[in-house]
């Protein structure tokens, strides 16, 4: 790699850090961009080229996650979607169901005991979210989990 290359990762990777961090406020590409020092468009092509996906696909991954764990704790699917920092139920809703494979209320109601058994470490790692991740693609990583 060059040194170019090594600081647009550096440059990157602070956006990304900025998402992880913050993801329950409201973010945008400008802000991200800045963060990373370039320009809304630069960034967006940077970002996809570097992690396979938009900056704003990021963040919604990143908010599905944590709503996941909100969700499997208890929390009501419309606080889950508002500590997140979603505003709109009816959009979050879909996004979890396309990201995760079942509605946000579908989730919450299924039994979650293999995940609290295992590790938190292990756990973030299996239960986080994947685009288009079938239902028998979840259970299987459930049964090698239980």
């Amino acid at each position: 790699m060059t040194p170019q290359e090594l600081e647009t990762l550096a440059h990157l990777r602070r956006a990304r850090d900025l998402i992880d961090r913050e993801y329950a406020r409201p973010l945008d590409v400008p802000t991200m961009a800045a963060k990373a020092l370039m320009s809304p468009a630069h960034f967006s092509r940077q970002f996809r080229a570097a992690y396979g996906e938009t900056p704003y696909s990021y963040l919604m991954t990143r908010r599905i996650e944590r709503a996941m764990a909100l969700l499997r704790v208890g929390e009501s699917v419309t606080d889950a979607c508002m500590t997140v920092g979603c505003t709109s139920l009816g959009s979050f809703s879909s996004r979890f169901t396309e990201i995760v494979g079942e509605s946000p209320t579908a989730y919450r109601r299924r039994k979650h005991d293999a995940v609290e058994a295992m590790p938190p470490f292990v756990a973030k790692m299996q239960t986080r979210p994947a685009r288009n991740r079938s239902s028998r693609n979840r259970e299987a990583t459930a049964g090698a989990a239980a």
